[in-house]
Parts: C-alpha cells; sequence; structure tokens
C-alpha cells in the first residue's frame, strides 16, 4: 500500500461497505461484525504488500473470501451454518476449472472499464441496492449508474461473443 491511503483511512471509508456484505452473506449479525473486523485486521498486517489501486473491489473481494472461508470451516466441523443453500454451495465448491474461467472473465470485463463500475455492479447485483442508492453510496446520479451497468452489460456481451 502506498503511504497516502492507511489501514485506518480505508476503515473510515469501507468498514459499512464491508460490513454489509458481511451480513449479506453470513445471515448473522454477530458473525459478520467478527469477519469484518478480520477483513481490517488482515489489511493491517499486509499493508506493506497491498496494492491499493482498487481499495473498495481489494475489500470488498477479502469480505467475500473471508466469509465463504468461515462457512466452509463451520460446515466441515459439523456446525450449523445460517446461509442460503446456493452460497453454500459456492463456498464448498471445488470445480476450478470453472472457477478461474469466471475469474478471467470478470477480470477481462473489469479491466475495460473504471474501478468505480466495479464496486456499482457489486452494490447492485450482488448487495441488492436499488439504483439510487447506488448512486448515492457512490456519489453519482441514477443515469450515471444506469449508463454505468449498461457499459458493463455491453462488454459483456462483447466478451462473450468472441
Amino acid at each position: 500500500m502506498n503511504q497516502t491511503l492507511n489501514a485506518e483511512q480505508l476503515y473510515v471509508r469501507y468498514a459499512p461497505m464491508v460490513l454489509r456484505r458481511c451480513r449479506n452473506l453470513l445471515g448473522d449479525e454477530i458473525s459478520a461484525a467478527d469477519i469484518a473486523q478480520e477483513v481490517f485486521i488482515k489489511v493491517w498486517e499486509k499493508r506493506n504488500s497491498l496494492n491499493d489501486a482498487y481499495p473498495s473491489s481489494l475489500l470488498w473481494r477479502m469480505a467475500t473470501n473471508m466469509c465463504l472461508n468461515y462457512i466452509r470451516d463451520r460446515k466441515c466441523r459439523g456446525e450449523n451454518v445460517n446461509c442460503n443453500e446456493m452460497l453454500m454451495h459456492i463456498s464448498c465448491a471445488e470445480d476450478v476449472e470453472k472457477e478461474t474461467g469466471h475469474k478471467d472473465l470478470l477480470n477481462r470485463l473489469f479491466n475495460k472499464q473504471p474501478e468505480s463500475s466495479r464496486t456499482i455492479a457489486v452494490l447492485h447485483f450482488l448487495d441488492g441496492m436499488t439504483l439510487e442508492e447506488v448512486a448515492k453510496e457512490v456519489k453519482m446520479s441514477v443515469a450515471g449508474v444506469r449508463k454505468r451497468l449498461r457499459s458493463l452489460k455491453n462488454t459483456l456481451i462483447e466478451l462473450e461473443a468472441v
């Protein structure tokens, strides 16, 4: 991480987003708060080696991965996990080839877009926020958010055609 964006600044700006993501995946307020805190502890521990070019994407991905690991670990220990069946399936998936293909497609999609487009897509499609809520979160107009989502859709159609 560079010196202009430290772990404390990341926490102040992105903690609500990380906590919201953890709540969405885990469905349990206490576990979500614990995992969200662990995300920022991990950021602090790795602060000298992390790339902070896209902090919201990095934190969202860290929160997602840590929640999926939490679900997987609890299931392996035979504990009851409070999440939907699809999330359980994703957390326990072992189809690496398919997962790699999806990651490659997403990387190609988002490499052609501004970083804020990734945040917009996550907030709208994964976190279920309305266009108005997303616009407020990313400090854009609703029309701007709609335009970004349309651009993502068109780029995805082009990539899938190739």
